[in-house]
């Protein structure tokens, strides 16, 4: 996405990318593109990954370019602010963002997911500490929040090496297809960021913020 520079008598100035990267010691967040279909094609297909999603799995190539193509608008209207992790060699190999965001309250939740391949790698950690620095450092935001189903132990022990504090069970509260799951409630506010190793983590932030995420 571009945005054109206009200065006096109609002339163009400039021609600025507008967009937002996340970077660590080995690790990237950044926006999809259409180019991105194909490797969301693959690790959204494994059935294994998204068994506690409420979609999936992919099974056709439209329907990650309709999640990609639904992105810059869900970004505006502050619905929903997702990133492809970018790993080099590996390219991208996961997605997270904020979602569920209360301007009014400060707080959003955090929803991160990997192919299988990178299970276990450590990814998931740098790419916590990459959104959290986001959220607390330059969005404002005071708390983050995020779910796990009950049944699925590798994501709330993976939570917690993160530095999230268990907070309880909310019954009946995910939908996936016509069943009802439970989840864990985990939740980081800003002082335990600040006193976690994860705002240890040396992070880079370049590029426009999106009006609608920034609270404070």
């Amino acid at each position: 996405m571009y945005v054109v520079e206009q200065g006096e008598h109609g002339r163009v100035y400039s021609i600025a990318a507008v967009s937002l990267e996340v970077s660590g010691p080995t690790l990237t967040l950044r926006y999809a593109t259409d180019d991105d279909v194909p490797r969301l094609l693959e690790l959204g297909g494994d059935p294994e990954v998204t068994q506690w999603f409420s979609w999936g799995p992919y099974t056709d190539p439209e329907q990650p370019r309709a999640y990609i193509a639904g992105l810059a608008g869900k970004r505006e209207s502050g619905e929903l602010l997702d990133f492809l992790i970018d790993r080099a060699p590996d390219g991208p190999i996961g997605v997270t963002g904020l979602s569920e965001l209360s301007r009014r309250n400060r707080h959003a939740t955090i929803g991160t997911w990997f192919g299988r391949r990178w299970w276990g790698s450590g990814a998931n950690v740098e790419s916590k500490a990459l959104i959290a620095a986001l959220a607390f450092e330059h969005l404002g935001l005071d708390r983050v929040t995020a779910w796990a189903n009950t049944r699925n132990g590798r994501s709330q022990v993976a939570l917690e090496r993160a530095g999230f504090s268990r907070e309880g069970v909310l019954r009946g509260w995910h939908r996936h297809g016509d069943v009802l799951h439970d989840v864990v409630v985990f939740g980081m506010l800003r002082a335990g960021w600040r006193a976690s190793p994860l705002a240890e983590v040396p992070v880079e932030v370049r590029g426009a913020l999106p009006a609608a995420f920034k609270v404070a």
